[in-house]
This record gives structure tokens, sequence and C-alpha cells, in this order.
């Protein structure tokens, strides 16, 4: 019985996880992986499945792992430069395998959307000896996830899912081999959170789980002869499939290759598509034999040259006279995501290139190319009525008392979150941002080298439980004088509001125990640590002001926990409102907060506060002709 659904590609890999019998799920909240676990944290409890956001996604792997030497089949879900978090235990990992079965779900960002980085993971895979799958659409996503258990559970290595944000977030009709599982009759959750269906082999004490020189040498041949078998078998899979009859070959992996696709529509016969769905290790002999029938190759893939590379290779050692066109020679772009429109101008720069150099057979005309009218700009920026943007204007207040008393200048250290929008004008609040929790440590380093500076970090509550305890530490050890500022807003808001240490509920919606942040800086040793709750205060500034200048004086570690609620998942306060009579028209409002909720006409000298005010307060309190109240209007 089959039936067909329309799902986001997340959706789909949760159901092809909970279809090939995962046990236990584990990650880290990051777009565009997300809603992968926040599919299988629906049916959890139904299917008998433990599931969790962990602190961080090396401590995700590392749970999974643990599960998996105990024979159960687990999925870890994670971003890509989550991948670089837990790249630490999985370099470990391939040498001395799993029982279960282990699969990273890992979701690149091309663009890049909502990451630091473009980076590749095909070529970490490549790099880690890990087999990697490339899924095109939901369906195949769907498909490659139960594939990808059954090879992590026969050849007992783990398996990465490698999917791009337009993977993970496009919808289509998907064909589920089985119904979804029922919701309408919820299985009872098993005692103390152990999974109802996790019956596993349990762990057998062996010196295979305990990684020393000697078993890594030993266990290093058979993992690169694993990578030789499963080469052979992926070769002979349906999702490395050849379409066309052209002398001019194209390969691609992933959702370019349905850019491809439509990119050559009209024109297939001059062309013979090779569509890689597993990239690695590379499906050499379906390689082959594609590439003995082609006279010209083009390459398309988004980030890294990863197949251009492998076809490179092959061509060279088996001698074949086939010229390649990709990435190393310019004929597609380096970085950024793909489109349709980014194809055509790269194969049109190849079939230019073959006209001009008469070396194809046959004539080529140019691929049609429609022109659409670009997209608006939006620029990012914090929500209206962010508390966030409460706590950076008192620290620029408090910085620029701090200079106009004493000459001194602040050093404004960000993190990964939405508080990195503090960057934006006109708040200009966040002078670095490199990766998660490392706010922090990059404050201690500048604290050496500009000894005459004060140093600020910007912390989120879900990046402190993350990566951020060890920065504390570190600066508490080596005495840096430094001021944390911990934003805790009660979520991980940037992701979609998942749960966190601090709030005292589990992915699952049971309750835990809530981790005090405070409480964990005073147990590293920080002697200046101090609580501000922005939602009860009704002067909220001031008293920011007053904690961040105190906090910013003291010598030595310091830090203040600021606690508000995230105004994408409260209520809104009473709005405000804009007295025209009041109002001299100064604009300080705008110029100095950058609330989205309050704009300025066209055609008009005064500011208007639109429906989106959240009744935060802090234009009413920032307002120099005290023209900014409360309406009285609830939304």
């Amino acid at each position: 019985m089959t039936e067909k659904k329309l799902l986001m590609g997340n959706e789909t890999i949760a159901l092809g996880a909970i279809e090939a019998g995962v046990q236990v799920v584990t990650g880290y909240p990051g777009t565009p992986s997300t809603e992968a676990l926040e599919t299988i944290i629906r049916y959890a409890d139904r299917c008998g499945i433990y599931t969790e956001w962990s602190s961080n996604e090396k401590v995700a792997l590392e749970t999974a792992v643990g599960a998996a030497y105990s024979g159960a089949k687990v999925l870890v879900t994670m971003k890509q430069v989550g991948l670089n978090v837990a790249s630490d235990p999985l370099m470990s990992l391939t040498y001395i395998g799993i029982k279960g079965a282990l699969v990273l779900l890992v979701a690149d960002d091309p663009g890049p959307h909502s990451s630091q980085t473009e980076q590749d993971t095909r070529a970490f895979g490549h790099f880690a000896n890990i087999p990697v799958l490339d899924p095109a659409t939901p369906q195949e996503a769907y498909e490659l996830t139960k594939l990808a258990f059954e090879l992590s559970h026969e050849f007992e290595i783990p398996v990465i899912l490698r999917t791009t944000t337009r993977v993970s977030h496009s919808c289509g009709d998907v064909e589920l081999a089985a119904a979804e599982p029922d919701l309408s009759e919820p299985s009872k959750p098993a005692p103390d959170g152990v999974p109802v269906k996790a019956s596993c082999e349990g762990f057998t004490k062996d010196r295979r789980w305990t990684i020393f020189p000697r078993l890594t040498a030993e266990r290093h041949p058979w993992l690169e002869n694993v990578q030789v078998q499963l080469s052979e078998r992926f070769s002979g899979l349906p999702y490395n499939s050849v379409s066309g009859s052209g002398k001019i070959g194209i390969i691609a992996s992933g959702v370019s290759a349905l850019y491809v696709k439509e990119a050559v529509k009209g024109f297939e016969e001059l062309f013979t598509i090779f569509r890689v769905g597993t990239v690695y290790p590379f499906p050499e002999k379906a390689a082959l034999s594609f590439l003995k029938g082609i006279e010209k190759l083009i390459v398309v893939e988004e980030l890294d040259p990863y197949l251009e590379e492998q076809a490179l290779q092959l061509v060279g050692r088996a001698h074949l006279p086939v010229d390649v066109y990709g990435k190393k020679n310019g004929f597609f772009p380096v970085s950024g995501e793909y489109n349709v429109d980014v194809i055509i101008d790269g194969v049109n720069k190849v079939l230019a290139d073959l006209r001009e150099t008469a070396s194809l057979s046959h004539a080529s005309p140019a691929v049609l190319r429609g022109e659409l009218p670009p997209l608006p700009i939006r620029a990012p920026t914090l929500c209206a009525g962010c508390m966030h943007r409460t706590v950076f204007y008192a620290f620029k207040q408090a910085a620029k008392q701090l200079k106009k008393d004493s000459q001194v200048e602040t050093i404004f250290s960000g993190d990964i979150g939405c508080y990195t929008l503090g960057n934006a004008h006109p708040l200009n609040m966040v002078d670095t941002c490199l990766c998660m929790g490392a706010g922090m440590s990059i404050a201690g380093g500048l604290s050496r080298t500009n000894p005459e500076a004060k140093q600020v970090a910007f912390i989120g509550d879900s990046t402190f439980f993350h990566s951020g305890i060890p920065a504390v530490v570190n600066a508490v050890y080596n005495g840096a004088d430094v001021t944390l500022a911990v934003l805790d807003n009660r979520t991980t808001a940037m992701t979609g509001h998942q749960p966190h240490p601090g709030i005292g509920v589990t992915a699952l919606g049971s309750a835990s125990k809530a981790i005090d942040i405070a409480g964990v800086v005073r147990s590293c040793g920080v002697e200046f640590v101090k609580s501000v709750n922005i939602d009860s205060l009704e002067n909220s500034l001031e008293s920011c002001v007053e904690a961040a200048k105190e906090a910013i004086e003291f010598k030595g570690p310091s830090a203040v926990v600021f606690k508000g609620k995230c105004v994408g998942i409260t209520k809104p306060r009473t709005r405000f409102a804009i007295d025209a009579e009041s109002c001299t028209g100064c604009g300080f409002c705008i110029k100095q907060l950058g609330c989205p909720a309050i704009f300025l006409p066209a055609g008009e000298d005064k500011p208007l506060i639109q429906d989106s005010c959240s009744g935060c307060g802090l234009c009413a309190q920032v307002c120099p002709s005290g023209a900014i109240r409360e309406s009285g209007v609830k939304k």
C-alpha cells in the first residue's frame, strides 16, 4: 500500500527514518535542517522514539553513538556549520564504526541564506571516508534516508545524508511506501524516557569501542576497502541515472540536477545527463560507462568542484579524450547558490567556446534564457519589540558615557543568533562575529592586544549552553577583563523557538530541570554577576544602562544576564503611538533604534508606529520630546 502526499524535504527525511525503524534521534537546531527533528517529535511518543534537542552537535552525535554502540538505529540532525562542532567524534567514529545504524542529516546552505559559511559536506565525506548521499527532490530524500540506514547497518559505518536549503525546504508530491504513523491513537510513552521500540542488542564490551593508535592502524585498511565496496554498490543504484543521447555530457548532483533538466529543456538532443545521487564514494563504474559516449563534459554543482575533480581523475586514469568544463576553468561560479539562469549562462559559455574552437562534431546553438525582474532587497532586522534592541542600546549608552568620562573605547564582540543583527545600522553594536560561542573567547583575545579598551561579548541563551561555557571558564582562569552580556529570551529564537537546557522543557514537552545561567556563570568563578528582568521593569532601559555600566567598570570577568521573552512567541503588550502635536519630527526614534514598527511615511515629516508594534516601550523611553505614549489599544 502506498500513499502520495505533498511534503517538505525535511518532513520526508523524518518519515523515511521512521519507516527505517529509527529508535533514537538527536540534534541541534540549525536552518535548514531543523524541521526534520521537529517532524519526528510529532511522532516520537506514538512510535516509541527517544528524541532530544542536545546542547550542541558534538553532544548530539556522541549521544547517538552510545545508542548505536548498543545496536540501535539512530539519526542525528544538524546544519553544515554544526558538522564542524561534531567533526571531532565523527572523524574517530569512522575508524571505530558502529553496530546498529547511524545516519547524519547535514543540511548545507548555498547562498548562504542563514549561515556563516557555504561549506560543502560532500568534501567532508571524502575527507572523512564517510558515504554521502545527495538527494535532489523530497521523494529522493525520503528514499535515500531509508537507503542510508540500510548502508550504515550493513557496512557498520556512519552515513551522511547531505541536503541543501532548496531540497530541505522545497515541497513536492512524495509517494510513501507506507502511510504516515497513525496519530489518532497515541501510543503510551515508556517510563523514564526509555523508547518503546528501542529494543536492541544492548552494549557489549569490546576493545573495538576504545580508539587507540593500534586500533586505528588495524581499522584504516578496512575503512579504505569499504570505500571500494560502496563505489561498486553505488554504480548499480538507480539514483545514479543517465538520460539523453547527445555528445555533450552534463554531470550534476542534488538540486543542481533539476536546474540542469530545466535549463536544457528543448535542447535535449545536444546533451546526455548523468545525475549522481550517491556522491561519495564516487560511482566510478557508472561514471565511466557514461563518459565513454561523450565528447565534451560539463560539470554542474553548487559550492566545491567535488564532482569535477572526480571526473577529471577518472578521465585521466582512463585516458579518455574528453574535455571537462566546470568551476576550475571558469565556466561556472565557484561560490553562491545556483539557479536555472546561472546554469544557462554557464552552459552557453561552454557552447560558445565549442563554436569558437570548432571542437564539436556539430553546431551548438545557445540555450535560451528568459529574463525576470530582480527581487526586492529586504535587509534583515531585529523584530519590533525584541529585547535585544533594548540591551544593545543600553550598552551603547553606557559605552558613550565611558568614552565621555575617561576616553576609553569599548569593543563589542557578537555571536551567532538573532542578536547578530545588532551589527546593522543604526545600532552598529556587533564588531566581531565568527562562530557559535566565539564572542567571549574573542573578547578575551582582544583584551590582551587592546588593554586600553573595554571588552563586551554578547551571547544568546541557547548559544551559551551550546559552546559559551568553556569561554567563560577560560576568561576566569586567565583573568581576562571582559564583560559577558547574556541575552536570555527563553528560547532558541532564530531557528524556530526550540527549547534548550535553560527553559526546563525537553524536546518532547516534558518538564526537566532548568539550568540557571547566572548560577552557571557564578560557578565558573565570575565574581560580578547580575540579572536584569527586562519584561518586569517599567523603565527597562534605565535599569539596563545601569547594569551595563557596573559590569563594564568591574575589573576582571563580569556578566549580566538580561531576561525577557521573545516577541515571536509571546502575546503583544499595549501598543504605542506618536502624538503628532508633541512630536517635533526630530526622527530620533528612527535614527537611534531602527525598529521596523517605526517608519516615516513618504512626503511626511513625522514618523508613525504601525501595527507590528509589540509594546516594548523602548521608543517612548528614548523620545526626547515625550511624544510616544501608550495608545491604550490592545493588539
